[in-house]
């Protein structure tokens, strides 16, 4: 359908932009952490028709795209798999919510204007094809013993019902066509999300939260809580990071949470700021500790690209709640990613909708709070290239549940 050809690249211009996991900084670091980084070109013809999605047309539009690959062995190298963060996104621009509305105004529901509607599900066959046929054009790449390519594709909704139905839709288009295209049990990435735009001015930011929370950030202030802010090259940072991994020990035994070696951060920072001071243009990497007199009460990591800025790591102390010190380290990483200059920041992880009965309702209200776009991405999504695929994804999904549901509840969770 796609005529797709792959070709393997060395260098990319795309250092800084785009999702931070696509980018040679984030893949080369996970490569120095277990896996092995690959970069592709993608040549595509899609098909188009005066300027319209039409799969049966004769008219083609040659496209390109870069992705990178990570691979990964597992069972003391038995298999391995491949993963895709991120990409590909949707092949077609979808047609404007309001026009979609626009269209149906009278009582029949008659479509009122002269143009191909466009939006993810009528657009799902070519995706799900378009999956299939790129893992085919990567098989020869990979290792022999790569049981399938995962995938997280860069496909974004404004509800989980959305979402749900796209995905539905996959699953429906990948037994018609035999495409062994699955949803994983176990999403990589967090598929539902709220990102914060940064393109408005500071007050305009502040006005848009609730406003329990611009009180919160303002007593925090006021009671006396101090955030500093760690880079990779400073003299302080093993000091720091102790500090942080303190607290973050705290938080996983709390949460039930599992959480990498210091070493793990500790190169993740130090990466950013050496090849920043080569004069490489890479995504920023900060730690910021909250401080109330010599007590740390909370920390995050965050990255900063040009695109986006990305909380990624967080975590707190039991003691002294009640001065707030989440909401005010927030809100210095979200003046300072606005003051490097990325379009929007992205809590990066939280519970798809306002559920009380949700065992992580409390970060959901948290994190939605700062007055950002809740996003529900599609979620993790297999291709299978070897039959033995089944037998390993049993097992991921028996130490899932050993993981999630046996110890949480012997821990008392």
């Amino acid at each position: 359908m796609f005529d797709i050809k792959v070709s393997k690249i060395e260098n990319t211009t795309h250092t800084n932009d785009g999702s931070f996991l696509q980018t040679p900084f984030w893949c080369e670091f996970k490569a120095s952490h277990g896996w092995k980084y690959l970069r592709f070109k993608i040549d595509a013809k899609l098909p188009v028709e005066n300027g319209k999605r039409e799969c049966d047309g004769d008219h083609l539009e040659d496209r390109s795209y870069e992705a990178g690959v990570l691979v990964r062995s597992f069972a003391k190298g038995l298999f391995s798999l491949a993963y895709v963060p991120l990409f590909p996104s949707l092949l077609y621009k979808c047609t404007a919510e309001e026009k979609i509305a626009s269209a149906f105004e009278d009582e029949n529901q008659e479509v009122l204007i002269d143009e191909t509607l466009v939006t993810p599900e009528t657009q799902s066959i070519e995706f799900a094809n378009f999956l299939s046929e790129i893992t085919l054009a990567l098989k020869s790449y990979l290792p022999k013993n790569c049981i399938c390519v995962r995938y997280d594709p860069a496909v974004e909704f404004e509800t989980p019902f959305d979402r749900d139905a796209f995905n539905y839709g996959l699953k429906v288009i990948s037994y018609a066509d035999r495409l062994k295209l699955k949803k994983a049990r176990v999403d990589i990435q967090p598929p539902d999300s709220t990102q914060i735009d940064l393109t408005a001015d500071e007050e305009e930011i502040l006005n848009r939260m609730k406003s329990k929370w611009r009180y919160n950030i303002r007593l925090s202030e006021k009671k006396g809580v101090h955030i500093e802010k760690v880079s990779g090259n400073d003299s302080n940072l093993s000091e720091k990071l102790d500090k942080f991994y303190e607290l973050y020990k705290i938080t996983s035994e709390r949460d039930g949470i599992a959480i990498h070696p210091k070493s793990y951060y500790e190169d993740l920072l130090r990466r950013s700021a050496e090849q920043i001071a080569e004069g490489k243009d890479v995504p920023k990497v900060h730690l910021y500790l909250a401080r109330h007199e010599e007590d740390y009460l909370g920390a995050i990591i965050t990255l900063f690209s040009k695109t986006e800025s990305i909380y990624l790591y967080g975590c707190s102390s039991n003691e002294k709640r009640n001065l707030m010190p989440n909401f005010l380290l927030q809100w210095t990483a979200i003046k300072d990613a606005k003051a490097y200059g990325s379009q929007y920041y992205d809590m990066y992880g939280m519970p798809p909708t306002d559920d009380e009965n949700h065992p992580m309702h409390g970060l959901y209200l948290f994190k939605t709070g700062f007055g950002g776009k809740n996003i529900h991405r599609t979620g993790t999504w297999d291709i299978q290239l070897k039959p033995i695929y089944n037998l390993c994804v049993m097992a991921e999904n028996l130490r899932a549940f050993w993981h999630k549901k046996v110890l949480k509840k012997i821990r008392g969770r």
